[in-house]
């Protein structure tokens, strides 16, 4: 990768392509050390040894780099939870551990569900936004016929499931990893804790408890 202190412009399709790959790359990698939210398009094009003002040939925004990661997260958990769970049958607490094995392997696509909703699908395109949505939506597609294939949920009770997913671990992982003002206080007040900070096996609990009770359904 390019040194940050040494901006070279891209002419060619290949360098292009290139570039936009670097700045994808390294909004990967700020995003995961840093957290999302930290994350600034000025420290992007800095990591990837794009000058700021060039960023824009490659990315209209911010919020456009980091949709692009959510949308690659989205495709490839899906396409893990699919293999987790493939030709096999699996009990309420099976499907659990499987799906929150998978969120809890993916730190930065967890962290980007919270901010998909809250402000990276509204600063966007309209074609982008579009874009990412066809994916997000193959993307569950793929994990209702996992799930409605490997144990007793139908496929409108596994979507069900997926949107309770995503709905319950964007603010468990925050939870999980709260700022250094709560750690601090946690530390101090282990009272303050609330359940939630435990992400993997809370998340375990509810999915299990959900998924048991779509099965007893009649």
């Amino acid at each position: 990768m390019t040194q940050p202190n040494t901006f070279q412009r891209a002419y060619s399709r290949h360098h292009k392509e290139q570039r936009a790959a670097d700045l994808m790359e390294a909004a990967r990698s700020l995003g995961t050390r840093d957290g999302v939210r930290a994350v600034t398009l000025t420290a992007i094009a800095g990591h990837a040894g794009v000058h700021a003002s060039a960023v824009r040939r490659y990315y209209s925004s911010r919020e456009e780099i980091l949709l692009s990661l959510a949308e690659e997260g989205y495709r490839d958990w899906s396409q893990d939870v699919a293999a987790r769970l493939a030709d096999r049958r699996v009990t309420p607490d099976e499907l659990a551990r499987a799906l929150t094995a998978s969120l809890a392997e993916r730190p930065l696509f967890c962290d980007l569900l919270t901010h998909v909703p809250l402000n990276l699908e509204r600063e966007v395109t309209y074609e982008r936004v579009r874009a990412f949505k066809t994916v997000a939506l193959g993307s569950v597609e793929t994990l209702v016929t996992a799930i409605a294939s490997a144990g007793g949920l139908d496929r409108a009770q596994a979507g069900d499931l997926v949107i309770a997913v995503i709905a319950m671990a964007a603010p468990l992982w925050q939870a999980a990893h709260p700022a250094e003002t709560l750690t601090r206080l946690y530390a101090e007040e282990p009272s303050l804790a609330h359940l939630g900070i435990a992400f993997e096996p809370t998340l375990i609990r509810l999915i299990s408890i959900l998924a048991d009770g779509m099965t007893r359904r009649p």
